[in-house]
């Protein structure tokens, strides 16, 4: 089942599968278990949708999907893959274990398109609730990050 699951993308970033964020939490023959990135993401039916009709597809129809908040989502659930897929889409994701570290500690973020860490926050809200908007200094370019959690 796994395998099946980490072809569902993410109905945000697309680039990143369901597996990859680390939004799948548990899979047993009768259960998948998942978590969203936040409390109240918008995001949450669309991705139950998507891994039910996969489910479906594939002769899973009797697996149940559950939705849980406890413990809440972490970005250092996202898979090593899941970073580099990240990256490769032009979003920053946080250095892995950055989820202890408060918001007003965060370190600069490397930006996905130059690799340089001469970036700054322009913005606490990216394109989605769970991002920020960001910008490297050295090649000018606007990026999205992750934000720590």
């Amino acid at each position: 089942m796994r395998a099946i699951l980490a072809r569902v993308p993410d109905p945000e970033i697309p680039a990143v599968s369901v597996v990859d964020l680390g939004i799948v939490r548990g899979i047993d023959p009768a259960k998948i278990t998942i978590t969203p990135t936040y409390t109240g993401c918008p995001a949450t039916i669309a991705i139950e949708q998507s891994i039910r009709a996969a489910l479906d597809a594939n002769g899973f129809g009797a697996v149940a999907i559950e939705t849980t908040l406890s413990p809440p989502w972490s970005t250092d659930w996202i898979s090593d893959e899941g970073r580099e897929k990240l990256r490769a889409y032009g979003i920053a994701p946080p250095p892995k274990g950055a989820s202890a570290a408060s918001l007003q500690n965060q370190t600069a973020a490397e930006c996905p398109r130059c690799g340089s860490s001469n970036t700054e926050e322009l913005s606490r809200f990216g394109s989605t609730p769970c991002k920020a908007l960001w910008r490297c200094k050295s090649c000018a370019e606007p990026f999205d990050r992750f934000k720590c959690h």
